[in-house]
């Protein structure tokens, strides 16, 4: 078990690391220097893309995370992964109370005719996918040590 778990963890956390890390250094920097119409299409464009995908990638995190903190031979190896999927449901938790609230309601903007009173979420949108970004390579570091320490 620990031979399919251990590569199918680092391949989810490493994939949900990488967009979020790919977010910090162009995604978000692009959408926060476009003006708001543009920036409301671009941000539904990106979120129709990455909303299917990351759910699979967390949820499989912390599932694969779970079974390791107990299936590990090595009591280090049981405490990263333990770390590892405690982080990835902060993680988790962050995108669904946080992120992906913002994400379904730009999309359902028309960016021809915004709502008058319009609230840009760009600034905490952004510290909030931050946070998840850290967390999430937090996380990929932590498997990378649950893995060191099993071989």
């Amino acid at each position: 078990m620990l031979a399919l778990l251990t590569p199918l963890v680092l391949l989810l956390n490493g994939l949900a690391a990488g967009v979020l890390f790919g977010t910090q250094l162009g995604g978000f920097p692009y959408l926060a220097s476009l003006p708001v119409d543009r920036y409301v299409h671009a941000h539904a464009f990106f979120g129709t893309r990455y909303d299917p995908a990351m759910p699979l990638c967390l949820v499989g995190t912390v599932g694969c995370d779970a079974a390791l903190a107990f299936l590990a031979p090595e009591p280090a190896a049981r405490a990263a992964f333990a770390v590892a999927a405690v982080l990835a449901v902060a993680t988790a938790v962050i995108s669904v109370t946080r992120n992906a609230p913002v994400n379904r309601w730009l999309r359902t903007l028309d960016p021809d005719r915004l709502p008058a009173d319009f609230a840009d979420p760009r600034r905490s949108w952004g510290r909030w996918n931050r946070r998840r970004s850290l967390l999430t390579v937090a996380a990929l570091l932590a498997n990378c040590a649950g893995l060191g320490v099993l071989l």
